[in-house]
C-alpha cells in the first residue's frame, strides 16, 4: 500500500512538471528600419520595466517558472545532496592583504557572510563587517573590501540590491568601529588608498537605472569628509571613454579607454603633489598593451605581440627601450602574474595542466610547482620570513587543497590549522575522470575541450550531458569546484566545457578570431563542441544540456536558435541576445569592440545574423528551456531575457515549455546574497536539466 502512494504522489508530480503550458503575451507591434533594413519588433513595450504592465508581467512568468521548479526539485535529490556536499567540502586560504589576513563566515544561512579578519592564520577571526547589520536586509551583498596602507582603516564596497551600483563605507580595523563616512553612486569601482588618508574612487551619473553607463569620473575623498567636498580628479564626461585606475607605490596611475575602444592612454599621479597633477606618459598606445606592475620607476606590461604571453618592461623616464623579462613560452599559456617583494610568480596552463614558475626581478628561472591531478591552482599569499607561497589547488570533483610551497628548498606541505582542519575527501582522487581533449571545428582548427564524468561509465551515447563555454573578451575560465555539478557527475551525468574562440585559453589571437567580424567562430566552434559529443557516443540530442552566463548566455541563446535539434534542454543566464539594441543600454557601449558595432553596416548585418531575438522562427518548437535574469542587473539588463522568452513562448509551433526566472533584489551574479539562496538555486538549476534530460 505506501509503494502505491509513494507511486501516485511520483505520478502527479511529473504530471505537473510535464503538462504546464507557456504563458501568452500581448503583441504591440513596432519598427524601425537602420542601414536600409527594416525591423519590426512585437515585444519592444517589455523593455519599460518600470512599468506596472511589464512589473505584472514578470510576476506571471515568475508564478509560472517557481511552481515548475518546485517541482522539479521535489522530483529529485539535489537539494539534500547539495547541502550534504557542502557541509562535508574543505575551504580554501583566507586572504591576505597588507597586514592582516581576511575571511568571510556564514553566521546564519539566512543573511549574508560577514568579513573577519585576524593577524596571524591561527588567530581567532574577528568579526569586522556585517552586511545583515547595515541594512536589516538578507540581500545585500559585500563586493570588496580594501586595507589602508598601514592596514589602519579598510574600505569596503556594498550592494543594497545587487546592482553593480554600490556604496563605499570605511571602518577602523583595530577598533572594529565604523566610521560616519558613506559615499554613494559608486560603479564599475576598485578603491585606492593614499596612504592611510583618503581614497580614489569612480561615481556614476546615471538617472535612468538601465540607460547608457555614466561612470566618467574620478573623484579623491579624505577621511571622514562629506562626499560633497570630494575632489574631482579625471573626468571622461566629453570624451565617453572610460578608464581604470591603481595605486602603485608613490604614484596613482590612470589607464583611459577611447570610446572606439581601439587605444589606451596612459596617466600618472605623484601621491606627494596635493594639486594631483596629471602627467600622460603613453598617449594612444594599443589596446591590447596591458600595464601589469609599477616598480623601482618600471613599468611592467605586456601586449600582443606574443600570443601566450610574456613580461617586458621599459622605464618610466624612457618608454622607447623595452626589456624583455621573461619570454613566451609557446604552447604554454601565461595566465596570471604575481609581482612579489623579490620574485615574479607566474602562473601557467598547457594542455590542461597548471603550474607556476617563479623568476628573479631579472628574469633568471627559480623554482618550478606543478598542480597535481590536472587540478588548478590560486595563489594567495607569500610570507617573506619562511619563503613560502601559500596555494590552493582545487579542481571540478575535489575541493579545495592547501599547501606552502618554499620556494628556497622546494619543499610542499599541506597546510592546515585550527579553522581548516582535514577532512575526507567526498570521492577517491580517482573516482572521477578529467581531460582536456581537442576537437576539430568546420573550419579545421583545434578546440579544446575539457570533459569529465565517473571513472567506467559506458559511452553509449545515452548520458544526460551538460556542456558549457563562456568565448567571449579574451576571458580564461578555471574550473570551479561546485557540489551540484558532483552530483550530477556522481549519478552519471557527464560534464564538457568547450574553450572556443573569443576566449583567451590558446592566447591572445584566440580572443581575436572570435570577436567582432569574427564572432560567428564562438557560436560555431560551440555548435562543433555539441556535435563532437554526440559523434564519439558521450551523448546524443535527447539527452544534451546547454548553460552559459552572461557572454555564454548569448553563446547558448544562438546555438539554440541555429541548431535547435541537437538540444534537450537550455539554460541561459543573464544572456544578451537583442544584438541590434544591446548598445543602447548600461555597460554595451563598452562592447562594440567584442561584439561588432551596429553603425557599421557590415557589423549591423553580421550581428542580425545571429542575433537570438531575431532570428527566432515561427515554424519551430525550440528545446526545453529555462532562462534566468535579475531584475537589478543593470550589465546586462533583463530586458534581454524578457523580449525573448516573449518571442520564443508566443508561437503555435512552440510546444517544449519556455521559462523565465526572475531572480529579485539581485544583479548580474544572480540570487548568491546568503547560502539559503545560492543553494536553492543551485538545486533549482541541476534539478530542471536532469529532470528534463531523463524525462
Amino acid at each position: 500500500m505506501q509503494k502505491k502512494v509513494c507511486f501516485l504522489v511520483c505520478y502527479f508530480i511529473l504530471l505537473n512538471i510535464y503538462c504546464q503550458k507557456n504563458p501568452t503575451t500581448k503583441k504591440v507591434t513596432s519598427s524601425f528600419t537602420k542601414h536600409e533594413i527594416a525591423i519590426s519588433d512585437d515585444y519592444a513595450w517589455l523593455e519599460n520595466t518600470s512599468s506596472d504592465e511589464v512589473s505584472n508581467w514578470v510576476t506571471e512568468q515568475n508564478a509560472y517558472s517557481k511552481k515548475h521548479l518546485e517541482d522539479v526539485v521535489k522530483a529529485t535529490n539535489f537539494l539534500f545532496k547539495i547541502k550534504d556536499y557542502h557541509s562535508l567540502s574543505t575551504y580554501s586560504l583566507p586572504v591576505k592583504k597588507g597586514r592582516y589576513f581576511y575571511t568571510s563566515y556564514r553566521l546564519d544561512k539566512n543573511k549574508p557572510s560577514v568579513l573577519h579578519y585576524r593577524k596571524n592564520l591561527n588567530d581567532m577571526p574577528l568579526e569586522l563587517v556585517n552586511p545583515y547589520k547595515i541594512y536589516k536586509d538578507e540581500n545585500v551583498l559585500l563586493n570588496g573590501y580594501y586595507p589602508s596602507k598601514n592596514s589602519k582603516y579598510l574600505a569596503y564596497k556594498i550592494s543594497p540590491d545587487g546592482s553593480d551600483r554600490h556604496e563605499i563605507r570605511f571602518v577602523d580595523i583595530i577598533s572594529q568601529n565604523p566610521l560616519e563616512d558613506v559615499l554613494k553612486d559608486i560603479k564599475f569601482s576598485n578603491v585606492s588608498w593614499k596612504g592611510d588618508q583618503g581614497i580614489f574612487y569612480k561615481k556614476n551619473s546615471n538617472q535612468n537605472f538601465f540607460a547608457k553607463d555614466s561612470t566618467y569620473q574620478l573623484y579623491y575623498h579624505n577621511l571622514r569628509d562629506i562626499q560633497e567636498k570630494d575632489k574631482l580628479i579625471f573626468d571622461t564626461t566629453k570624451e565617453e571613454s572610460n578608464f581604470n585606475f591603481f595605486v602603485s607605490e608613490n604614484k596613482l596611475f590612470i589607464v583611459e579607454i577611447n570610446k572606439e575602444e581601439t587605444a589606451k592612454s596612459y596617466y600618472y599621479i605623484n601621491l606627494e603633489d596635493e594639486e594631483f597633477t596629471l602627467t600622460k606618459f603613453i598617449d594612444k598606445a594599443s589596446s591590447d598593451f596591458t600595464f601589469l606592475k609599477y616598480k623601482n620607476n618600471k613599468v611592467y606590461f605586456t601586449d600582443n605581440k606574443y600570443d601566450w604571453g610574456d613580461i617586458r618592461f621599459f622605464d618610466l623616464n624612457n618608454k622607447n627601450e623595452k626589456v624583455s623579462v621573461i619570454p613566451q613560452i609557446y604552447s604554454h599559456l601565461l595566465i596570471d602574474s604575481y609581482f612579489l617583494e623579490n620574485y615574479i610568480v607566474c602562473k601557467y596552463r598547457n594542455l590542461g595542466r597548471n603550474y607556476i614558475t617563479i623568476y628573479n626581478y631579472d628574469g633568471s628561472f627559480v623554482r618550478k610547482f606543478e598542480a597535481p591531478m590536472e587540478m588548478d591552482l590560486s595563489f594567495r599569499f607569500h610570507d617573506n620570513k619562511t619563503n613560502e607561497l601559500y596555494v590552493t589547488f582545487y579542481s571540478y570533483t575535489i575541493s579545495y587543497l592547501n599547501y606552502k610551497l618554499n620556494i628556497s628548498t622546494g619543499d610542499t606541505n599541506i597546510y592546515y590549522d585550527a579553522f581548516l582542519k582535514p577532512k575526507p575527501t567526498l570521492f577517491p582522487f580517482d573516482y572521477f575522470e578529467t581531460k582536456t581533449i581537442n576537437y576539430k571545428s568546420r573550419d579545421n582548427k583545434d578546440v579544446p575541450i575539457t570533459i569529465v564524468h565517473k571513472k567506467g561509465i559506458e559511452l553509449n551515447g545515452n548520458n544526460p550531458t551538460l556542456l558549457e563555454a563562456y568565448g567571449g573578451f579574451g576571458v580564461i575560465n578555471d574550473p570551479k569546484y561546485d557540489v551540484g555539478l558532483l552530483h550530477f557527475l556522481e549519478k552519471g551525468g557527464v560534464y564538457a566545457f568547450a574553450q572556443i574562440r573569443g576566449g583567451g585559453e590558446k592566447g591572445r589571437k584566440w580572443h581575436r578570431d572570435g570577436k567582432g567580424l569574427n564572432k560567428p567562430n564562438t557560436f560555431n566552434d560551440f555548435i562543433d563542441a555539441a556535435e563532437f559529443l554526440i559523434r564519439e557516443k558521450y551523448t546524443s540530442p535527447n539527452k544534451l544540456a546547454i548553460s552559459g552566463a552572461s557572454n555564454g548566455g548569448l553563446v547558448v541563446g544562438v546555438a539554440m536558435t541555429q541548431r535547435p535539434d541537437l538540444f534537450k534542454v537550455v539554460v541561459p543566464k543573464v544572456g544578451v541576445f537583442d544584438m541590434i539594441q544591446f548598445y543602447k543600454y548600461t555597460t554595451g557601449k563598452y562592447h562594440l569592440d567584442e561584439f561588432g558595432n551596429p553603425e557599421n553596416i557590415e557589423e549591423y548585418k553580421t550581428l542580425l545574423s545571429f542575433s537570438p531575438y531575431h532570428n527566432i522562427k515561427e515554424e519551430v518548437n525550440y528545446p526545453t528551456s529555462l532562462i534566468i535574469t535579475s531584475e537589478n542587473d543593470d550589465r546586462v539588463p533583463p530586458i534581454h531575457s524578457y523580449k525573448f522568452v516573449a518571442k520564443l513562448q508566443n508561437r503555435t509551433a512552440q510546444k517544449n515549455p519556455i521559462y523565465l526566472q526572475i531572480n529579485d533584489k539581485a544583479g548580474h551574479y544572480g540570487k548568491v546574497s546568503n547560502y539559503k539562496n545560492y543553494v536553492e538555486k543551485e538545486a533549482e538549476f541541476y534539478s530542471f536539466i536532469w529532470e528534463h534530460l531523463n524525462e
